[in-house]
């Protein structure tokens, strides 16, 4: 099936992988009948189209000698009219992009004065301000040179606004960008949100993360004087002040929300989280946190129907982090997320699903990525605690460090234990690449074990139904690997190799 993205100069299509495809094979993208590009990826754009235009597009798969295996899917769709421009530095805005001037209110009037066939439009510039509130039918154009550039400061961040964050709902500062509002039992209460062009979307990174903590850690002074066991039991002493920083985007109920052609960067924790959300696509992106502690990259979190593709992260955390809550409370609210596609993608850090998944992980499906260079690999964690399960993760053509599955970690360990242990099962790992050598920011590297799987002793937790065929192991420089395993039921190895 083809799926895509449309406005009113181009459409990008994509579409699954088919994973028996002949490595000498190609995909061929018609319009109108007519071929009009070849790609080996499982995306394409067309540019340069007409606007409120009606074209038929279709993908076929061909072999290395150019003869048609199958056409995968036709699609016939409209180009959409172009929209109005509500230019910020013009009446009534008159926005100032020099860095310097605060534009909050002139921003945020904008926004609010956005509708359907509309677009809040950024021309080349810096432009400074705090917390933005976006809501449905909003498309935001950021031209190449445009900086949106959020401030260091706590109180450009205030009020506090209900969040989730490392699983738990709690009271957070505001978000760079905001959409929705939070309902663990709700619908979709934000919808139809654009945000594209060549520009870049910058928050308050390190110097903001700081200043919260600090302000955070004296709120809690008191608590956190009383409660010395439990902060104990965190991964360090920035841990709880740490969870209530926003995010550089964060979206809460959302659906039906892309982000095409922006760089994400610098948010004061995690740079792109959804919660309760749904149709989230990130693509043609480059999301950048390096030097802010705690920052991953795209998180969706109790979420369902999220693609991200040709996006390259250079984060300080996990590039994509695949999240359901934590402990009883994750459990209570039980809501999944479910059918997440990850391909095409570059990093230095990798991909981890968990460590808060105990409202459940079905479904996550990643082809044509690069994680080799990175400081982690594909990483599947949970602890005793968490409860809830991870299952049918599928991975095909694609270089990692490692994959490694924990079931028994023991940091962001904190909070009372889910009724259930978790569960762990149906993980498919095939013609991949596994370096097994990390790789940190400065270059230094260090060697790792390329497997390491872990389930629960408990026999009805073990780690269970997992498959390795056509894998590639790099030796290590002593000439040899290791493959850790306890407590695995049902494990296939099929065609392992190793490789210099």
């Amino acid at each position: 099936m083809i799926n895509k993205i449309v406005f009113e100069d181009e459409i990008t299509v994509w579409w699954d992988k088919v994973f028996d495809f002949p490595s000498d094979g190609e995909f061929v993208v018609f319009m109108d009948g007519k071929a009009c590009g070849r790609t080996k990826k499982t995306h394409y754009t067309l540019k340069g189209l007409r606007e409120n235009t009606a074209y038929e597009i279709a993908v076929s798969a061909v072999d290395g000698s150019g003869s048609e295996l199958e056409t995968l899917d036709r699609v016939s769709l409209k180009t959409l009219k172009k929209k109005k421009r509500l230019d910020v530095t013009k009446e009534p805005y008159c926005a100032v992009g020099d860095g310097v001037t605060l534009n909050t209110a002139a921003l945020q009037k904008a926004f609010d004065d956005c509708k359907a066939g509309e677009c809040v439009y950024f021309p080349s510039g810096v432009y400074l301000t705090g917390a933005l509130n976006v809501g449905s039918d909003t498309e935001i154009y950021l031209e190449k040179n445009a900086v949106l550039q959020g401030t260091g400061y706590v109180e450009d961040y205030l009020p506090k606004r209900k969040s989730r964050f490392e699983g738990i709902e709690m009271e957070c500062y505001s978000s760079l960008i905001n959409m929705g509002e939070l309902d663990r039992f709700g619908g979709y209460n934000c919808q139809n949100v654009v945000i594209r062009g060549g520009g870049t979307i910058s928050g308050g990174g390190e110097l903001l993360s700081a200043a919260i903590i600090e302000t955070e850690r004296e709120r809690l002074r008191e608590f956190l004087q009383k409660n010395k066991k439990y902060v104990a039991q965190c991964e360090n002493e920035n841990t709880l002040p740490g969870r209530a920083r926003g995010r550089l985007v964060n979206m809460s109920n959302c659906k039906n929300v892309v982000f095409s052609g922006v760089t994400l960067q610098y948010g004061p924790s995690w740079n792109v989280h959804f919660v309760y959300s749904k149709d989230i696509v990130t693509c043609g992106c480059r999301i950048v946190s390096q030097g802010v502690w705690n920052g991953d990259g795209w998180d969706p979190d109790s979420s369902e129907d999220c693609t991200v593709f040709d996006t390259e992260f250079f984060t300080h955390d996990d590039s994509i982090a695949i999240k359901s809550g934590k402990n009883p409370e994750g459990n209570v609210i039980n809501r999944p997320t479910k059918n997440v596609k990850i391909f095409d993608c570059r990093g230095r850090n990798g991909i981890a699903i968990g460590s808060e998944m105990s409202g459940g992980i079905d479904g996550v499906y990643i082809w044509d990525c690069d994680f080799s260079s990175s400081y982690s690999g594909l990483y599947i964690k949970t602890t005793r605690k968490r409860g809830g399960y991870v299952r049918n993760v599928c991975v095909n053509d694609s270089k990692f460090v490692s994959v490694s599955v924990f079931s028994e970690l023991t940091y962001n360990n904190d909070g009372e234990s889910a009724a259930e242990l978790p569960k762990v099962e149906n993980i498919a790992v095939e013609n991949v690449e596994l370096t097994g050598t990390r790789v940190f920011a400065d270059g230094e590297t260090e060697n790792l074990d390329c497997i390491e799987l872990f389930g629960l002793e408990e026999a009805a937790y073990h780690l269970e139904n997992v498959k390795f065929k056509d894998v590639r192991l790099r030796y290590r420089k002593n000439g040899e690997q290791v493959m850790k395993l306890r407590s695995v039921k049902n494990l296939t190895l099929e065609n392992i190799n190793f490789i210099n």
